[in-house]
């Protein structure tokens, strides 16, 4: 894995896929299938080389998702806030209010045409973003998600502090990953978070840190560049 992230880094230059990834920030909650209906329509326009790529950050009211692995059991709390079924790979997670979730439409026609490096360099781009505000984020072979060492709550307890999930269709991204900046954590509990259990779910103010989600906004577009390539903020949606 290790060289797998080298390798991703050494070869940064040669992922840009020759122009400007849009930027665009949506403030505000947005609804869920307004979010659905406008990253499939822009990933289907990017397919055919008829918009450019895009990193879509917004927020949701409280809600649960169903990937495609997802296990009726996870549900515990189905009556709680809607649940949602889409492609998106993975299991259940949850989104709401203080938890900044990033949509990535990317063509990997035009990069790379390797999911698995696709996937580490969202990881990857998490795990820097977290350094930036001196959290070490760690990926766990076992188990999705950037994850944190919690000794203040026992020897081999770690928390969840990202999760990611994505499909791909005609080699375009789409979905992609949350951070949790100040969610409400209780809301997790209806949920076992990506059907991962004997673990728990943390944010960054949980970890002590009095951010908001426009802090990560910034640390996460200057950590995106280094790997991706430039950006161009773009108005937002």
């Amino acid at each position: 894995m290790v060289k797998l992230r080298d390798e991703l880094r050494a070869s940064a230059a040669d992922m840009w896929s020759g122009q400007p990834v849009e930027w665009c920030i949506t403030d505000g909650l947005l609804a869920y299938e307004e979010a659905l209906e406008e990253m499939s329509a822009r990933a289907a326009l990017i397919a055919n080389d008829e918009a450019p790529e895009r990193v879509w950050l917004v927020e949701h009211p409280p809600l649960y998702t169903a990937g495609t692995s997802a296990d009726v059991a996870d549900l515990i709390l189905p009556d709680r806030f809607p649940v949602h079924k889409t492609g998106r790979g993975g299991q259940y997670t949850y989104h709401g209010p203080g938890q900044r979730v990033v949509y990535v439409m990317m063509n990997l026609k035009r990069r790379r045409q390797d999911v698995r490096l696709f996937v580490t360099a969202l990881e990857d781009w998490i795990i820097s973003t977290l350094d930036t505000f001196n959290i070490k984020g760690e990926r766990r072979e076992d188990r999705v998600g950037v994850w944190v060492k919690r000794p203040d709550l026992g020897t081999a307890r770690e928390d969840k502090v990202a999760a990611l999930g994505i499909r791909v269709r005609r080699w375009v991204t789409f979905h992609g990953l949350s951070i949790n900046v100040e969610p409400d954590l209780e809301h997790f509990s209806g949920i076992v978070p990506c059907g991962v259990q004997g673990h728990g779910v943390t944010s960054l103010v949980d970890l002590g840190l009095p951010l908001t989600v426009h802090d990560v906004d910034v640390a996460l577009r200057q950590c995106f560049e280094p790997i991706f390539g430039p950006t161009v903020t773009q108005s937002a949606l």
